[in-house]
């Protein structure tokens, strides 16, 4: 083995280290457990709703720490409109949301059973172009993107609406969901909350 084959193997080495590792949460999950506990209200009961427009509170159970701050960062700047969560978030300093975070990336995928309306075999097909980002059944590696695997299906319908409206602006969503019909986003959150292992309900 010569110089410059070490070289590149280290390469390759370094490479798939980088971007096989697991993402390693910033805060302190013991403090975010308290921290959290503002959260529980809404985030801690199964099956809650928001009142209007009437969709579930989504779980946060498992979810990727890096994604879930860069969440309480759009709601806390006022990207993501819900008064509800833009007022909690503006409360957050950054310390408080990697911490928050951190707990809730403690979180195994749980156990999931739930009934559908949407059709989840034609939700699969039309989810094809969401692996690159959100893996496989929507258990994404990537912290960037989240988890959306045993996520409630009304929440997925309604942040696909408001990507494909624009409410929610992320360019590379926008795009994504731009040309999605009313079924397709039904399919497509429908095959993403009927996935056996996926996010849960942060328990009190």
């Amino acid at each position: 083995m010569n110089l410059s084959q070490i070289k590149i193997y280290g390469v390759t080495i370094f490479l798939t280290v980088l971007f096989n590792a697991p993402a390693v949460a910033a805060g302190n999950q013991k403090a975010g457990q308290t921290k959290f506990e503002t959260c529980s209200g809404c985030h801690s009961r199964p099956g809650y709703s928001n009142v209007y427009p009437r969709y579930n509170v989504p779980k946060l159970a498992g979810q990727h720490a890096g994604y879930t701050v860069s969440a309480l960062k759009a709601y806390a700047g006022s990207d993501r409109a819900h008064p509800g969560m833009q007022g909690n978030a503006a409360g957050l300093s950054a310390e408080d949301m990697d911490d928050i975070a951190a707990y809730l990336a403690t979180f195994e995928l749980t156990d999931n059973q739930v009934e559908v309306t949407g059709n989840i075999g034609a939700g699969e097909n039309k989810a094809a172009s969401c692996v690159g980002c959100h893996g496989e059944g929507g258990n994404s590696s990537d912290a960037n993107y989240p988890k959306l695997a045993g996520q409630y299906e009304s929440y997925l319908i309604k942040v696909l609406q408001d990507y494909k409206s624009v409410k929610r602006s992320n360019p590379m969503m926008n795009s994504m969901v731009g040309a999605l019909s009313e079924q397709d986003i039904a399919d497509i959150a429908a095959f993403y909350a009927s996935q056996t292992k996926g996010l849960g309900v942060v328990e009190r």
